[in-house]
């Protein structure tokens, strides 16, 4: 994988493709609508409508630049291609936290897609550098800021 790829999931593009329409058609013509509101209330230098806006816009339009950009350096990682003898990114895992006996399910993405409420962990984590190329059955260790925590990895799934 070279440095400038973005490693998408089909759904992380899906998720991409969506939030960029909604900014793009959406957003804009809502913020369009509140500048140009505000700009009737006159005096701009003094008009914290106006300024708040304008600074939203910028946001926006650089969150759109982002997008566009991980977009074109997009490779993605297709569902039907994967091959489920061993961890790849796109495959769900299922581990059993061997200290707490607790089993946990995580999906592993490409880093813009990761996401820790949603369990879904970048490759380039360090539990996600472990368990790449794993097999079920493997146990896992992971140097964490509390000790080394032990996995053991119990199922490899598509999504």
């Amino acid at each position: 994988m070279s440095n400038d790829e973005i490693i998408l999931t089909e759904e992380g593009l899906a998720q991409l493709e969506a939030e960029l329409d909604e900014l793009k058609y959406v957003k804009r013509k809502e913020l369009a609508a509140r500048i140009k509101l505000a700009i009737s209330y006159g005096d701009l230098k003094e008009n914290s409508e106006y300024h708040s806006a304008k600074e939203e816009q910028a946001f926006m339009e650089t969150r759109i630049l982002q997008i566009d950009r991980m977009l074109k350096k997009a490779k993605i990682v297709k569902a039907d291609s994967m091959d489920l003898s061993s961890v790849q990114i796109g495959t769900v895992v299922v581990l059993n936290d061997i200290e707490f006996a607790e089993q946990i399910e995580y999906k592993i993405v490409g880093t813009e897609e990761a996401d820790v409420v949603e369990n879904k962990i970048s490759y380039e984590s360090p539990l996600g550098k472990e368990l790449l190329g794993k097999k079920a059955g493997s146990i896992i260790e992971v140097n964490a800021p509390a000790g080394i925590i032990r996995y053991e990895l119990l199922e490899i799934k598509a999504q």
